[in-house]
């Protein structure tokens, strides 16, 4: 963050990539995010720009890739969940997503989205000045994680400790500590049984493959130089172990090629999957 006011580079960047896919990229879609473009504002043509122009270059097609796949895959999750009985969606860093914006006014679940202050005032002016309407199922939780106490903080926006809610945490961890890491896992791993979470790693040098290895190199010196350094790379065993030190199970480990329908591979545009990034799916076991 440069001020108070201004959005995160990651949040515009993401938001740019899925908000590209459905300019640039062949169908069927991977996943449709038809409000970022409009969230992006008066940066959309510049941002989808590159992507018009450049869609194929290794960066920009692994952003848009791994962009998808993480939201396609969560959402899918977030759909079971529903089916399961939660009917609360933890959204941590929550950037630009537009998910409760997408599903309405019927939205099937509450969301509490978790995010920096000054995003949070970044995204009301854009969700404003896109005439996006609020559909009455968020909650803005504003968290400064170095300062606030991200459990006092969901209760005091109404969400209920005492009941199951699907958490996402996608595109941050690879910015934050071990430590950092551990404290919200701990507030996560103290929720309601049944809670679920669906969280992103960034895959250590040693598991990527060559895309992944020459997307990290291009990408990891340019974030770091922008203030936002990349400090943790987990693969599935110890992710497993890290979420197991603070009550979590885990359900599934998802590689970018195994995330979604097998079918959404069989493409004719740049888009294929690499080994960079993990996501996983855990809970917080129900026991007796």
């Amino acid at each position: 963050m440069k001020n108070d006011e201004e959005v995160s580079r990651t949040a515009l960047m993401s938001a740019a990539a899925r908000a590209a896919h459905l300019v640039v990229d062949g169908r069927p879609p991977i996943f449709a995010d038809t409000l970022a473009y409009p969230l992006l504002g008066e940066q959309a043509d510049d941002l989808i720009g590159y992507h018009r122009a450049h869609g194929e270059h290794l960066v920009l097609r692994g952003a848009r890739t791994a962009a998808l796949t993480r939201s396609r895959y969560t959402e899918d999750r977030l759909a079971e969940a529903v089916g399961r009985g939660i009917g609360q969606y933890v959204i941590l860093g929550a950037g630009l997503d537009s998910y409760a914006y997408r599903a309405g006014k019927d939205g099937p679940v509450r969301v509490f989205e978790v995010d920096h202050p000054a995003t949070q005032r970044w995204k009301r002016r854009a969700l404003d000045g896109a005439g996006v309407p609020d559909p009455g199922t968020v909650a803005f939780v504003p968290v400064d994680f170095e300062r606030d106490d991200l459990a006092e903080r969901l209760t005091g926006e109404g969400f209920d400790p005492a009941a199951p809610a699907l958490v996402s945490w996608l595109g941050v961890t690879m910015y934050l500590t071990r430590e950092a890491i551990g404290h919200t896992l701990a507030v996560l791993g103290g929720l309601a049984p049944g809670t679920e979470l669906v969280v992103e790693w960034m895959l250590p040098e040693s598991l990527r493959d060559e895309e992944g290895r020459a997307y990290a190199e291009a990408v990891a010196q340019v974030s770091a130089q922008g203030g936002e350094p990349w400090l943790t790379f987990l693969g599935p065993d110890e992710a497993t172990a890290v979420l197991g030190e603070h009550g979590l199970e885990v359900v599934g480990h998802a590689f970018q090629r195994d995330a979604i329908d097998p079918a959404l591979w069989e493409r004719t545009d740049a888009l294929l999957p690499q080994n960079l990034s993990l996501l996983t799916h855990a809970r917080v076991p129900v026991r007796g």
